[in-house]
């Protein structure tokens, strides 16, 4: 495959149409494409300002894309479309729009979920919460996440993309497989797992990394999301060092490529994914949280850049398809 940039789509720290929100002012991770009558609505997460103790907060919202031009931003949310979590759950210090998926006359919206703890910084979990009005707002199924550590994922769960497929609900996403202390302070390694449902609410968990490993045991994957095209079914995600990440060229997030014929079993094949850095710019040093939507017969993809999509989210375009 081969993915044409369309280009830089969103920038929430220049975005400016008259309306002050303080609650995005950078950021906008996660996209995910919920295809409407008129537009194209991008759920992404976004942050305020850091408080006065340094500690980061993500909100959810939209921006809807015009149907006829998707580089055209028609509105962007004047709220949240969700409140984060009350005092001591799950989701009280973020909320992440991994996934929404139209069901029946409501869209529902999986989301991660972050609270702070102390001899590690953050713990995530899954929620769920659902939309009556066309996902413009959305009320969770309860105060708690559908899926959290447990027995064999002890640490965090995080980045799920969820599809239904022959009648079933596949959910892809994160667990986090050990913490390592680092130079004092601790990373998490994370790799891409599996979970099957049959009403999506309550899942089976398959307890097992899905996708090798290409950068030695603390590699780190995340965000997958599949597709189905051509007799198979397409997974894009993001990897990356586990470790010394951050400010080294060559060791933050890519975007990875693997394929299945029967949604368990997946060949990595990076080297076909057909998107890389730009040569400058605000995505020259980092591609990730990759979602693959079709619109009238074609494929586009909304990717996160630079500083973990601090700088907002592009477009691109399977090119085979033009």
């Amino acid at each position: 495959m081969k993915w044409k940039k369309l280009g830089h789509i969103f920038n929430p720290t220049t975005w400016n149409d008259g309306i002050d929100r303080p609650w995005m002012k950078t950021h906008s991770q996660c996209t995910h494409a919920q295809i409407l009558d008129e537009v194209v609505r991008i759920y992404f997460s976004c942050r305020p300002k850091n408080d006065e103790n340094g500690f980061a907060k993500s909100y959810t919202t939209f921006l809807d894309l015009d149907k006829n031009n998707l580089t055209k931003i028609v509105r962007v949310s004047n709220n949240p479309i969700i409140s984060l979590g009350e005092l001591g759950t799950f989701d009280e210090f973020a909320v992440y729009p991994s996934c929404t998926i139209r069901h029946e006359d409501k869209i529902l919206l999986y989301y991660a979920g972050w609270t702070r703890c102390q001899s590690t910084p953050f713990n995530t979990s899954i929620g769920l919460a659902i939309s009556e009005n066309n996902g413009k707002t959305f009320n969770r199924i309860g105060p708690g996440p559908i899926l959290s550590a447990g027995i064999h994922e002890p640490f965090v769960l995080s980045g799920p993309k969820v599809r239904k497929f022959n009648n079933k609900w596949y959910m892809f996403y994160l667990a986090g497989t050990k913490w390592v202390d680092y130079k004092g302070k601790p990373e998490i390694i994370y790799k891409n797992r599996l979970a099957i449902s049959t009403d999506g609410i309550n899942w089976e968990r398959h307890n097992k990394n899905i996708i090798p490993d290409i950068l030695g045991e603390n590699e780190c994957q995340a965000g997958p999301d599949v597709f189905y095209k051509d007799g198979n079914y397409h997974m894009y995600f993001a990897y990356r060092e586990g470790l010394d990440f951050r400010n080294t060229p060559g060791r933050g997030y890519k975007i990875g490529y693997a394929t299945s014929s029967n949604l368990l079993d997946w060949e990595r094949k990076d080297e076909e994914a057909g998107i890389s850095y730009s040569e400058e710019g605000w995505d020259s040093t980092m591609h990730h949280y990759p979602h693959v939507f079709e619109l009238d017969g074609n494929h586009y993809m909304t990717f996160n850049g630079n500083d973990f999509g601090k700088y907002g989210f592009g477009l691109a375009i399977l090119e085979d398809e033009k």
